[in-house]
């Protein structure tokens, strides 16, 4: 029997040992309205945003690009980037609104359950009518509401400090936006969650234990065991003063079928004495500790976590042609996660009436960029590519850098910075921050020649110089700007907050080479320009 429905058959045995007839007691309705503008100058590509060829395909034979999952795009298609860094072209602002509706249910025998919708629109996109002949035709039906959360919860389960958890749930273990590697949102007002069976076991008052299994993805009857699954352990004790210690394992299992051909039996077993078209299913282990606490006026968060595996479905992306078996292309199935990556953090309150918390900070996630090659790989027929695995942040919601656009899912790069936290007043709180932004692993252009920028020829300003001889190439610069931004956040009262941010880019010359950082390094970020970007947002949250 498959591990995923080992696990659903236990967690319904034990569902079913629960009595059958529990009583309401009392039930509780919340939720959430959230409004939000967002303003980005000199930052994204026009479109929605679109990306934009930097470099042709056939510029860089040979070379293992690499294609980001971006659905109007059919590979292959050359270097792509959806950021410009540019005064020409439009920016990008648009609103935003998010509104939850959560009901809580508690029963006897220790049974509650709990159900959340949610919903989330831009401004513009629905109830609109065409005012110039009354025919409604503008509603996007694609967001409506959805159910964000329904789950069962059974505590105290054979008398033991047991919960078991079953259904849609949301799963983090840190506050909103500043969880690592497992958080519950893509934005501010962007959330999502995870399908499955999650128990918590609280053995000490120190010590707390969580594993659960999550289906993310089912492919059946398509494939017998194709679906994705994402499995966890985790562990926190704080019984050690100033010490709290986090430890965890977080498994992902893709088990989709890749392949680059369907040949006939003796097309498979040529594959198969060249060692190609093999693909392993996907499988990422990462382990992490964090260890995080307070002493006297300090505080500290270091986490450390390290991400292994094979990286089938990935390296089935890095496509070359094998001229020896007719120009078909393969990918890389050799490709494995072997990466690092660190999330630190050391501030000190002052006791004063402000409240004033200087920190440093600095964050690491371990890039590969193999997207060169050498002369002899480029002469050999039969040259293998090598796929470019970078960290993969899983599900992480902490966004380090704004301006350029680390919604947690860039990678590849590192930071270091600090900043001052304050409260003015009761209901002000103040953050001001400055940090510089490096790339780990830079993108080797094909050799060129720096002239005149013109939009409709060579908008990045460079000249190829002999793009057939791909492995004549000139390393980027890893330098991606120092950024600053404030935030300021008022509470109206405990129900109502209102906050507004604001972020400036003093560029490096990295943003205009650019570098495979977005899109867990599968996107480039590189720009036609090296203009200073900004981005302003404010942001509105009820709760009831």
């Amino acid at each position: 029997m498959h591990k995923s429905m080992t696990i659903l058959v236990v967690a319904i045995t034990v569902a079913m040992s629960v009595p059958a007839f529990a009583e309401l007691q009392n039930v509780q309705v919340g939720g959430q309205i959230e409004f939000r503008g967002r303003w980005y100058h000199q930052a994204f590509e026009t479109g929605r945003p679109t990306p934009q060829l930097r470099i042709l395909q056939q510029h860089l034979p040979n070379r293992p690009i690499g294609v980001p999952a971006w659905p109007a795009i059919a590979p292959p298609v050359g270097v792509l980037s959806w950021m410009r860094y540019d005064d020409q072209g439009n920016d990008w602002h648009f609103y935003e609104r998010a509104t939850s509706l959560n009901v809580a249910a508690d029963f006897t025998d220790n049974v509650k359950a709990f159900i959340e919708f949610y919903d989330f629109d831009k401004w513009g996109t629905d109830f609109r009518s065409n005012y110039l002949t009354g025919i409604d035709g503008a509603a996007d039906t694609g967001d409506d509401v959805e159910v964000l959360q329904a789950y069962v919860d059974m505590d105290e389960l054979f008398g033991a400090p047991l919960r078991l958890r079953i259904g849609r749930q949301v799963m983090q273990f840190r506050r909103d936006l500043d969880c690592f590697l497992l958080g519950g949102k893509t934005s501010p007002t962007q959330r999502f969650s995870y399908d499955g069976v999650r128990a918590t076991y609280k053995a000490t008052e120190d010590l707390t234990l969580d594993a659960w299994w999550m289906k993310l993805e089912e492919r059946s009857p398509g494939e017998e065991d194709g679906d994705t699954d994402f499995y966890g352990l985790y562990g926190t004790y704080s019984g050690i003063e100033p010490l709290s210690i986090s430890a965890y394992w977080l498994y992902i299992r893709d088990a989709q079928k890749v392949n680059d051909t369907n040949n006939t039996w003796i097309g498979e077993r040529v594959e198969d004495i060249l060692g190609i078209d093999d693909y392993p299913i996907t499988q990422i282990h990462t382990v992490g500790l964090r260890f995080f606490g307070k002493s006297n006026q300090f505080d500290y968060n270091l986490e450390v976590a390290y991400q292994f595996g094979d990286a089938g479905k990935l390296g089935q992306m890095f496509q070359l042609p094998m001229w020896a078996l007719s120009n078909v292309m393969y990918g890389d199935d050799d490709a494995e996660y072997d990466n690092m990556a660190l999330d630190a953090t050391l501030g000190y309150t002052f006791d004063t009436a402000w409240h004033i918390r200087p920190y440093i900070s600095g964050c690491y996630f371990e890039g590969e960029d193999n997207r060169d090659i050498s002369f002899w790989d480029w002469v050999n027929p039969f040259q293998r590519p090598e796929a470019s695995v970078s960290f993969n942040r899983l599900f992480g919601d902490k966004n380090y850098c704004p301006v350029l656009n680390d919604n947690a899912d860039m990678t590849n790069y590192w930071q270091v910075g600090g900043g001052v936290t304050m409260a003015p007043t009761e209901k002000l709180a103040w953050i001001v921050r400055a940090y510089n932004t490096w790339v780990d692993e830079t993108f080797d252009w094909p050799a060129y020649l720096s002239v005149p920028k013109t939009r409709w020829w060579i908008p990045t300003g460079r000249l190829l110089i002999a793009p057939p001889l791909s492995f004549w190439t000139k390393e980027s610069d890893d330098n991606l700007g120092f950024s600053v931004d404030t935030i300021l956040k008022y509470s109206y009262n405990s129900n109502l907050t209102f906050l507004l941010y604001y972020g400036h880019l003093f560029p490096g010359d990295g943003v205009r080479d650019g570098a495979y950082i977005n899109w867990y390094g599968n996107m480039m970020n590189g720009g036609i320009d090296d203009n200073g970007a900004d981005y302003v947002f404010w942001w509105t949250i009820l709760k009831f």
